[in-house]
């Protein structure tokens, strides 16, 4: 029965958006796992390429392991909006959310279940992620930062970008979750996904590290993380992230004024980036059209 919690299981959900080269690499990986409970939900954001023709493939495959496998196809939006198109099949205990065009190293779900079990006094875990290059499979240098790894109370750490929110590296139990978001839909913004899946969670809940690389993210060229922005998409892009912190404070209950200031904080932090930026690419043009 789709939205009844099945013990053990683990529900992977993945928003794609023309993953027709890569989503094979996603799928794999989760077939691979040493794990034996998983279903696995993949949102097609309406590709326009043969995304999912692809994922078809794998029905038979998923079959073999008797494991579910869901394709929900729904009209392009974005990523979050995706997320939350699949988030009311979810039947597992656990919950992970890996980005179509990464993977999974065959023992990720295992070490992290496993963890959950011996640690029920924890409601999530995170493990860390090695990076490697999509073309040529090399690995590359991490981006983004670790941070102090001790630490468990990391809100304030993943808003302010001391931490890593690689999504694929974090595993949530549905059940508070779902308490969070009791009608299954997080906060639909183009500016990714990962702020409404993690912060709620994080404010409420400690999260522990496993010291070690579950997760494999590509690095791609031409991915949304990465396209050069125009100045209009920037300054859009900046007030959508603030708008989305601030439902995501209400949704917290963040109320006391010293948080308030360091949100406030956070935003006047983000304009001054932008403007600096802006002001680099001037001078780069004028370097370019007068000379030093």
């Amino acid at each position: 029965m789709e939205g009844a919690e099945k013990r053990g299981l683990v529900s992977v959900i993945t928003p794609v958006f023309n993953g027709e080269r890569y989503v094979s690499r996603l799928l794999q990986s989760v077939l691979d796992q040493t794990y034996p409970h998983v279903e696995m939900i993949l949102v097609d954001d309406g590709s326009e390429d043969g995304t999912v023709l692809a994922a078809e493939r794998y029905r038979e495959a998923f079959a073999r392991r008797s494991w579910r496998y869901e394709i929900v196809r729904a009209p392009h939006k974005n990523a979050s909006a995706a997320l939350s198109r699949g988030l009311p099949l979810v039947r597992g205990t656990y919950l992970i959310w890996p980005d179509g065009d990464d993977r999974l190293t065959p023992e990720s779900i295992q070490l992290r279940v496993r963890f959950l079990l011996e640690n029920p006094s924890y409601d999530c875990v995170r493990s860390l992620s090695s990076y490697f290059d999509d073309k040529t499979g090399l690995p590359l240098q991490r981006e983004e930062q670790q941070g102090d790894l001790t630490k468990e109370l990391l809100f304030w750490d993943v808003l302010e970008a001391k931490t890593f929110v690689c999504c694929g590296c974090y595993m949530l139990k549905t059940r508070p979750f779902f308490e969070i978001y009791p009608d299954r839909r997080i906060p639909e913004y183009d500016v990714g996904q990962n702020f409404q899946m993690l912060l709620p969670f994080l404010y409420r809940y400690p999260c522990p590290t496993i010291r070690q690389e579950l997760y494999e993210v590509a690095v791609r060229e031409g991915s949304s993380s990465r396209r050069n922005l125009t100045e209009e998409e920037r300054i859009r892009r900046c007030k959508a992230f603030e708008q989305l912190v601030d439902e995501i404070a209400a949704i917290c209950g963040i109320r006391d004024r010293a948080s308030e200031r360091r949100l406030l904080w956070w935003k006047l932090r983000r304009r001054l980036d932008l403007v600096r930026s802006a002001e680099r690419r001037c001078q780069a043009v004028k370097t370019l059209w007068c000379g030093d």
